[in-house]
């Protein structure tokens, strides 16, 4: 992703980092903005002209990263009774989701992570009015939360439809995703490293991906207070239409 020849000289440097990175920083400003949304920006597009099995182990670290930021920047409005009750099951799913892992093709993960991108932007767009749920529905979202987000990376919807139902505030809702995240991604990061994911070769792409994720969150921090979440996420569900789109007609 991040690798740099010696052929073709600088042009062609410049132009293999500049999709990945612009990716990146897009998809980190998104999460500084909304909170989430990261791991479905980045994994989709990077998907385009890289493995899964690069780029999910690759995003879910990075989110990790972010999900420390964002929780220990706002710990206080962290709403911890709303986190226990998905981890059982969130690491059943994490457990279900590395045993099918390398038995499936690459290209029906493709095809399965496409069509479910699609279906969580349109679930954005639709003017629905939700109801306080109870925790029952934590046993769902736990489950396809782990299970999803190992496989694709994106298991967030889940948990935002989750937390979105328990009517959380906008300062709670985005310090409580970032402190499930930390759980829920220590698992993932635990299982990719029990499966060999973390290479050298990774390791030097982590290492690159760091600083400009970390630009994003900055700058989307700093947009996060001026601007109405409800607007930006729906303008950010257009975009994921699009993006699951091309996924889809790639595989």
């Amino acid at each position: 992703m991040f690798e740099i020849t010696t052929q073709g000289g600088l042009a062609t440097t410049f132009l293999s980092l500049l999709f990945p990175v612009s990716v990146l920083f897009f998809a980190y400003l998104v999460r500084g903005v909304a909170g989430f949304g990261s791991a479905l920006i980045a994994v989709p597009l990077l998907a385009l002209t890289l493995p899964l099995t690069i780029v999910v182990p690759l995003v879910v670290f990075l989110d990790y990263l972010g999900s420390a930021s964002q929780g220990m920047n706002n710990r206080e409005s962290i709403q911890w009774k709303e986190i226990w009750p998905l981890l059982p099951f969130s690491l059943i799913g994490v457990a279900v989701s590395l045993y099918i892992m390398e038995s499936v093709k690459p290209e029906m993960l493709s095809l399965a992570l496409g069509g479910f991108i699609i279906l969580f932007a349109i679930y954005q767009l639709l003017p629905m009015k939700l109801g306080q749920a109870n925790r029952v529905i934590s046993v769902p979202s736990g489950f396809f939360g782990g299970f999803v987000g190992t496989l694709f990376g994106t298991g967030g919807p889940f948990y935002v439809i989750y937390l979105n139902l328990r009517h959380l505030d906008k300062s709670a809702f985005r310090a409580t995703f970032a402190a499930l995240f930390l759980i829920d991604g220590a698992m993932r990061l635990a299982g990719y490293a029990v499966k060999g994911f973390y290479t050298l070769e990774m390791l030097s792409y982590m290492a690159m991906a760091v600083p400009v994720a970390g630009l994003g969150l900055f700058f989307g921090g700093k947009i996060h207070s001026a601007l109405g979440r409800d607007t930006f996420v729906r303008l950010i569900s257009v975009f994921l239409l699009g993006s699951g789109t091309a996924l889809l007609m790639k595989a």
